[in-house]
């Protein structure tokens, strides 16, 4: 099948929409296409948002994201009331002589992630490692004490 020359080519915004959650999408019906019709024009920098895993051991809460490009002192990391944020900047290096793109699908810029942490933590007890490209953060965990009977006289 024949294509054209630009078929292939992604529209930066249709790309940075893909890091977008369904709150941050514009139009009414979310079956509808990115048009510049239903495109909000407020929205020209817009962060992507960083996936992340979350789960559980006996006696930890572990968060791990891909960081992949992200130098450490590029990322900020931050828990208050259980509350979780994880930003940054990604950084493409010097492109800056790039004058006709053919390709872009990375991301670049800036990232963020705010979630609530599903169990309680001791906010003060925690690891944070930036290794091969994963960042680990590891809280411990409050233990919930058993439910007690109490004895109805």
């Amino acid at each position: 099948m024949a294509r054209k020359a630009n078929e292939d080519l992604l529209i930066e915004d249709e790309l940075a929409a893909a890091f977008l959650s369904d709150d941050d999408l514009t139009t009414t019906d979310p079956t509808a296409p990115a048009s510049e019709d239903n495109w909000d024009d407020s929205q020209e920098e817009f962060l992507g948002q960083l996936a992340v895993d979350v789960y559980e051991t006996e006696e930890k809460l572990v968060i791990k994201a891909r960081t992949a490009g992200v130098n450490k002192e590029d990322l900020d990391v931050s828990i208050s009331d259980g509350i979780l944020t994880i930003s940054g900047t990604l950084s493409s290096g010097d492109d800056a002589d790039a004058t006709n793109w053919h390709i872009q699908e990375c991301y670049w810029g800036e990232f963020s992630r705010t979630l609530a942490l599903p169990v309680s933590v001791k906010e003060d007890e925690v690891d944070a490692v930036l290794k091969d490209g994963v960042l680990t953060i590891s809280f411990n965990k409050i233990k919930q004490e058993q439910a007690k009977r109490i004895q109805i006289q």
